[in-house]
């Protein structure tokens, strides 16, 4: 029997990395893709591995038509049908009023945080649509608490790059629900990944966690199990959602 195979961008670091593990303890075949640091999702694969588990890294940069399409020709080769996909891949740059920022920066953003997210989108559906001769499928599009708080001086692009997976999360649902593809999204508020040192403070949710209602930061894990969650026979009857993972922030 083939594993179903899930597909999860950015996968070497963070919440990618935490979904990606905790996708292959639960049975499936997963593509760690990464864009730079084979190391890490090398790692991210080796301890998938050392627990029992089957996985493949695979470097592609996903903002690019060209890589998405090489991406998912690997996949087609592997044994096993795609039944997943979480677009998790993302970036933002130093905090800065939007006053300061620079169109080369904001297209990066967007084109990195949001046109990879429509071409895995519209790889994935041609594998696993009806339409298309699939058994269906679920996609989680990883967006974040930033959509619904605008993120003032910090990172207005990214945050709007991010209202921008929540409609294609609302559209996409819709454009295939009655094609057995359910699509959600999930929005993390303040976790514990390397990402805030890309915004040039890597202390970040330790210098705001006691201003959140939980009053600490959260784990990467807590968002891989919303995750995993969505794209479960659990949440079978759940598309077009948006789960909240900010500790009532």
């Amino acid at each position: 029997m083939h594993h179903p195979i899930a597909l999860v961008t950015g996968a070497g670091r963070g919440i990618g990395a935490a979904t990606a593990e905790l996708l292959a303890a639960q049975g499936d075949f997963v593509i760690v893709n990464y864009v730079k640091d084979d190391k890490s999702a090398n790692d991210v694969v080796k301890k998938i591995q050392a627990k029992g588990g089957n996985a493949v890294a695979i470097q592609a940069d996903v903002s690019i038509e060209a890589q998405v399409m090489s991406l998912f020709q690997h996949i087609d080769a592997l044994p096993g049908q795609l039944k997943k996909l979480v677009n998790n891949a993302g970036i933002l740059f130093a905090q800065s009023p939007v006053v300061e920022l620079t169109a080369d920066r904001i297209n990066q953003v967007l084109s990195t945080n949001v046109t990879s997210y429509f071409l895995c989108c519209k790889e994935a559906i041609k594998r696993m649509s009806t339409n298309f001769g699939g058994s269906g499928g679920a996609i989680v599009n990883v967006s974040s608490a930033a959509s619904r708080l605008g993120a003032p001086n910090e990172y207005v692009d990214y945050a709007a790059s991010k209202g921008a997976i929540d409609t294609l999360t609302k559209g996409l649902s819709l454009e295939v629900a009655a094609q057995n593809i359910r699509v959600n999204g999930v929005r993390p508020g303040l976790i514990y990944t390397d990402i805030h040192r890309d915004g040039g403070e890597p202390d970040r949710v330790d210098r705001l966690a006691s201003s959140l209602p939980m009053q600490r930061g959260g784990q990467p894990i807590e968002v891989a199990q919303a995750i995993t969650w969505l794209l479960s026979d659990n949440a079978s009857y759940i598309t077009g959602s948006h789960l909240e993972l900010a500790g009532g922030r």
